[in-house]
């Protein structure tokens, strides 16, 4: 894109500039489902529209777009193509950390403006092959040698990997050090290798290609955050990370509804001055899509306001509601998927046509396994034990 291009773009708000991808998104959302192919021309369309620095302040080339911008632009993208949805989302986890956690780092803070003008996609390696998807413990270890450091990492998931041009990746700070006791740094493309080891064939979510990898990386050491990923982990990627993700399965689950909508209006059409018996289903369909909704948008009203005091963003009962954020709506939409499917009939049971809702079913279904939510529910079953329900409706 030339400079009076991008110009151009950033003269309209991200929002509004993100209809041209969205366009783009849909039209090929079922072939790379089908080909389980990575959405280039989706990524190419939000990278033409200046949308993948949004979140980075405009001091470092980005425009500081808010939490609630980086969301509602993940449920958007859920309604045409939740593959590319959550490519979004992952991306934009990982630039969350970079903002919250990498301004007081020269590094970072150029590296921020390498994304905004760029438009760098940043990949997530936080899991690791043998530790059950725990991602707050590594077996893998830095190893520094004067100014530089060296790391090896058996991922069995990479976000997007191949089609990165940075990966965030967590190891152990030394290895000396326990398996909690992590840090996260930041490598570019010319910095590593991935060897692949397990591929990506999988239910849905088909086009976030994030197979596993052999990851062997040498980078300077100044790109390793200067906060240990504890702090990062529990002040920024654990809230982002549940309400982006949210914002993706609500878009599945919106556009699911609109599916069943659309196929209840044209089975009216059919007979007048009747309502069709699934009528009812699809208002109590309406009413999960609402209650999902006002999850997500307390959630981050609750980010938001955590954010000003460090105690709160880092105390249990913090830790908890973003926890149940997570659990709720990534069983809200299956649920809502599931309903829409049982309005539309063998039309949504279909692969194709304007009525499926076979893709979503099969995206919604990724939910409840990305963090699992058995783990998630034992870890807050934990955490129960020594914190106090917030039982006040206003703050």
């Amino acid at each position: 894109m030339s400079n009076a291009s991008a110009k151009i773009a950033h003269l309209t708000a991200p929002r509004q500039r993100l209809a041209a991808a969205l366009e783009i998104a849909r039209l090929h959302a079922d072939d790379l489902d089908r080909q389980g192919r990575f959405p280039h021309e989706a990524i190419e369309g939000l990278k033409k529209a200046r949308l993948l620095g949004v979140m980075i302040p405009a001091e470092c080339g980005g425009e500081g777009a808010s939490l609630a911008d980086v969301v509602d632009m993940c449920g958007a993208l859920g309604q045409a193509c939740a593959s590319t949805a959550m490519i979004f989302a992952m991306h934009h986890i990982k630039v969350s950390s970079l903002v919250t956690h990498g301004l007081d780092s020269l590094w970072h803070r150029a590296f921020m403006k390498r994304v905004a003008d760029e438009q760098l996609l940043v990949g997530s390696a936080t899991t690791e092959g043998g530790i059950g998807g725990d991602v707050r413990n590594s077996i893998c270890a830095i190893d520094r040698d004067g100014d530089e450091f060296t790391l090896t990492k058996a991922a069995n998931v990479i976000s997007y990997g191949l089609n990165a041009d940075a990966i965030m990746v967590t190891a152990r700070r030394n290895a000396e050090a326990a398996s909690s006791d992590q840090v996260m740094a930041v490598v570019e493309r010319n910095q590593y290798t991935l060897e692949m080891t397990i591929p990506w064939d999988t239910l849905g979510m088909r086009g976030t290609c994030s197979e596993g990898f052999l990851l062997k990386c040498k980078a300077p050491s100044n790109q390793i955050f200067p906060h240990a990923f504890a702090e990062i982990a529990a002040q920024s990627m654990l809230a982002m990370s549940h309400l982006m993700w949210a914002g993706v399965w609500f878009g599945i689950a919106a556009d699911a509804t609109t599916r069943a909508q659309n196929y209840l209006r044209a089975e009216a059409r059919k007979k007048p001055g009747s309502t069709p018996p699934a009528a009812v289903r699809l208002a109590e369909t309406f009413v999960l899509l609402q209650e999902m909704k006002s999850v997500i948008m307390t959630g981050i009203a609750g980010y938001e306001h955590a954010k000003l005091n460090e105690d709160i963003l880092s105390s249990v009962g913090f830790s908890i509601s973003m926890n149940n954020i997570k659990i709720a709506t990534s069983q809200a939409v299956s649920d809502i998927v599931r309903s829409a499917m049982m309005i539309t009939g063998i039309s949504g049971y279909r692969t194709g046509g304007k009525f499926s809702v076979s893709r979503h079913m099969r995206d919604s279904l990724s939910a409840a396994i990305m963090v699992n939510n058995d783990r998630i529910i034992a870890n807050t079953s934990n955490l129960t034990l020594v914190s106090k329900y917030d039982t006040n409706l206003v703050a």
